[in-house]
């Protein structure tokens, strides 16, 4: 990747909103360059999309935990993801080495509803799970560092 590519998108992964007037005064490119850019650039699946951060307590789910999971039945098919894809208070799932096969990353508005929500991954997945509730988060969402950009020290606006 390019420099000048790999500076767009530094920009854009601290901020996605940057508009393609800023991106340029930015990069030292005419608009239309930028924007050429970046639309090379999702089209390549470097810049995947973009999305607003939200504000879990605002929205009534306070409740963040990670729940690390491995098939009952070590001979049974690897489809957990697929098996438990139907339920969106799993906000990401991740494939693992160890002991776990997968952690998921859930949501939910209290214990009760975490409660309910593991029943529903064990039955779903035929899995046993292992539970960490997250008691604060000093932050989350950091823009990536890309190879070839100096690191700033600025802090992500979550």
């Amino acid at each position: 990747m390019e420099e000048i590519d790999r500076r767009i998108v530094a920009l854009l992964a601290h901020d996605g909103r940057m508009s393609f007037t800023d991106l340029a005064r930015e990069t030292g490119l005419s608009v239309s360059a930028v924007h050429q850019r970046v639309r090379r650039l999702e089209k390549r699946g470097v810049l995947r999309g973009y999305a607003a951060i939200v504000d879990h307590d605002a929205i009534g789910l306070p409740l963040t935990a990670f729940v690390s999971i491995k098939p009952i039945d070590p001979a049974a098919p690897d489809d957990a993801p697929e098996r438990l894809a139907h339920l969106t208070a799993i906000e990401a799932c991740h494939s693992v080495a160890g002991d776990e096969s997968y952690i998921l990353k859930v949501r939910v508005a209290s214990p009760v509803a975490l409660e309910d929500l593991l029943q529903q991954i064990r039955a779903s997945a035929h899995v046993s799970t292992r539970t960490t509730v997250v008691l604060s988060t000093p932050y989350e969402h950091r823009a990536p560092v890309v190879a070839g950009e100096p690191v700033t020290g600025q802090e992500s606006h979550d």
